[in-house]
């Protein structure tokens, strides 16, 4: 598999039995968080909390993308991580607004919620990183599926700094701090995704040899 990975041209395009179990896996990790954080971070308060209740459910909708056109031809994948990238960017941009319009009259959030959600969220989050490391290095469908992962985990130890930042101020800052941080980082990584998508795009379609795993 990492030969088929790392060398030459023709990057791994998910068609692989492993990689279809872990993504369902992972789909079922993030729905199930999804939920448990929305309804946490409206109890708490919490704006990063939301943002990482999003980034969830985001991540369950593209996994289920990605799962959709494996062993589609090149440019329907790049396609799918061409919008997979657009949205994760208007999710991004949604996050930081709503940031920004919290900083006019935020509450603030509760702390030992923020904390003790953010540490199960970590360690989904790190499992699904751990479920996906060796297929980090695919085509720009199924790199996406991993730095989505990998952003949640960084998303989760925010949540857990801004935790303990509220605690220790007593304000909502820290919240919203690391939820304009987490808005940058989705709007990075969809810039990163949309460049290696449309990179895909203009290049020419492989033999068809190069597709059989």
């Amino acid at each position: 598999m990492s030969a088929c990975c790392n060398h030459g041209p023709a990057q791994f395009d998910g068609q692989s039995p492993g990689f279809r179990r872990a993504l369902w896996l992972v789909i079922a990790i993030n729905a199930v968080m999804f939920v448990v954080e929305i309804v946490a971070g409206a109890i708490a308060g919490s704006q990063a909390l939301m943002a990482d209740a999003l980034d969830f459910l985001a991540d369950s909708v593209t996994y289920g993308i990605s799962l959709a056109v494996i062993g589609h031809s090149l440019r329907i994948r790049s396609t799918a991580a061409l919008a997979k990238g657009i949205s994760l960017f208007v999710m991004g941009a949604w996050v930081l607004g709503s940031t920004l319009w919290q900083v006019f009259g935020a509450g603030v959030p509760h702390a030992g919620i923020m904390g003790s959600v953010g540490a199960a969220a970590l360690a989904a989050n790190l499992l699904s990183v751990v479920i996906l490391m060796r297929w980090r290095d695919g085509d720009a469908n199924v790199r996406s599926v991993w730095l989505c992962s990998r952003n949640d985990a960084i998303g989760n130890c925010a949540v857990m700094l801004a935790a303990l930042g509220v605690f220790g101020t007593g304000t909502g800052w820290p919240d919203l701090i690391v939820a304009g941080i987490m808005a940058g980082l989705f709007v990075w990584s969809a810039q990163q995704i949309v460049r290696q998508a449309l990179e895909e795009r203009r290049a020419p379609a492989p033999p068809a040899h190069q597709h059989a795993h």
